[in-house]
C-alpha cells in the first residue's frame, strides 16, 4: 500500500522473504483488537506513574526506581538497558548514562518524552525541564536533547497554529550550539527549497545518513518532514514519518502526538481510533491492559489548571 493511508493491511502469503515479527497479525489492518505492546508507549505510561506518584518535582531517581521496580529488563533496549544494568550494578545517575553505554545519543529518551508535553499544554519549557530529568538517567547530549525538544513540541503543539510553529518552539528549549538544532534547522529551511518530500528526505540523508538507524538527530529530522510535509492532515503526516525509514514507529508515534495536541482527539480519524478498541498494552507492572481513555483522563489531571 503506497502511500500508507493507515494501518498496513495483511497479506496472505507473506509477500516479503524474511520472516514477520511475532506481533506482525495483531499490528496489521484487520487484526488489531487493541494497541499491542511497544517499548514507545510503555515509558509514556511510565513517565505517568512517576508523574502520579511524585508531581512534578520528582527527581532521576524516582524515574529510577520505577524502572526498577515496574519495568521488566528483558524488553528495554539499547540505552535504557545499559543504563538499568548500571543501576542494577550500583550506579547512580547521571553515571548511569555515561557508563559503557554507547548508546547514549541514541532515541531511546526521545520516545520517553510525550507524556511531559501532554501535562504541560502550552508550556514548551515545562515539558522540557520534566523530560531532562527522565533523560540523564540514560542519555547524554543530543540524546537528552531529543527528549527535551520532542517534549516542548508536543506542549506547544497545543497552542501553536502549524507544526512549524511547535517545531521551532521545541527547539528555543535545546542550545543552539547542539548537533540536533542544527539538524533541525536545516531541515526546516530545506521544506522551504524542495517542494516534495521525498527530495528533502534525500538531502537529509547526505547530510545525516551516517547516524545509526536509531540515533536522535536522523530520525528527529524524519518527524519534522512528517510534520511539515503532512500539512495538518494526520494519516499523511505518519505516513511521510513512517516512509523515511529508520526507527519508523517511534517517528510516526511523535509525529502522530504532535498533531494529535494541535488538532484535539475528535479530529482524529477513526479509521486509525476505532480499531484499538480502547485499549492498550504495556510491559509495565499494573498496566497490562489499561484503556486508553483511562490514561488520558489520568493525564489531563496533571496538567496545569492555569
Amino acid at each position: 500500500e503506497y502511500p500508507p493511508s493507515q494501518y498496513f493491511p495483511w497479506l496472505e502469503p507473506n509477500p516479503v522473504e524474511q520472516s514477520l515479527h511475532r506481533t506482525a497479525r495483531e499490528s496489521t489492518r484487520g487484526g488489531i483488537t487493541g494497541m499491542p505492546r511497544d517499548d514507545d508507549l510503555d515509558y509514556p505510561i511510565l513517565g505517568l506513574h512517576v508523574l502520579e506518584q511524585h508531581g512534578p518535582e520528582f527527581t532521576t531517581d524516582h524515574v529510577a526506581e520505577a524502572w526498577l521496580s515496574l519495568l521488566p529488563y528483558h524488553v528495554v533496549y539499547t540505552a535504557e538497558r545499559a543504563a538499568y544494568r548500571n543501576l542494577v550494578d550500583g550506579s547512580l545517575p547521571p553515571e548511569t548514562a555515561r557508563s559503557r553505554n554507547p548508546y547514549r545519543e541514541w532515541i531511546g529518551a526521545q520516545i520517553r518524552a510525550d507524556v511531559f508535553g501532554y501535562v504541560s499544554p502550552g508550556r514548551p519549557q515545562r515539558a522540557a525541564d520534566l523530560a531532562y530529568k527522565d533523560a540523564v538517567l540514560s542519555h547524554t547530549k543530543n540524546g537528552v536533547y531529543g527528549e527535551m525538544w520532542a517534549a516542548a513540541m508536543v506542549a506547544a503543539a497545543f497552542t501553536s497554529d502549524s507544526p512549524a510553529e511547535a517545531i521551532r518552539t521545541g527547539l528555543t528549549q535545546i542550545p543552539t550550539s547542539s548537533r540536533l538544532y542544527h539538524a533541525i534547522s536545516q531541515t526546516l529551511e530545506w521544506h522551504q527549497t524542495y517542494p516534495d518530500w521525498e527530495q528533502a528526505w534525500e538531502r537529509v540523508m547526505r547530510a545525516y545518513g551516517h547516524y545509526h538507524r536509531v540515533h536522535t538527530i536522523n530520525n528527529a529530522c524524519f518527524v519534522v518532514l512528517g510534520l511539515l510535509y503532512g500539512d495538518t492532515d494526520f494519516g499523511r503526516s505518519i505516513g511521510i514519518a513512517v516512509e523515511c525509514g529508520m526507527d519508523t514507529d517511534c517517528n510516526g508515534a511523535t509525529a502522530g502526538s504532535v498533531l494529535g495536541a494541535m488538532l484535539g482527539a475528535r479530529a482524529l480519524p477513526s479509521q486509525w481510533v476505532e480499531p484499538l478498541n480502547d485499549r492498550v498494552r504495556s510491559a509495565v507492572l499494573g498496566y497490562a491492559s489499561t484503556a486508553i481513555s483511562d490514561l488520558a483522563a489520568r493525564t489531563v489531571a496533571l496538567a496545569p489548571a492555569s
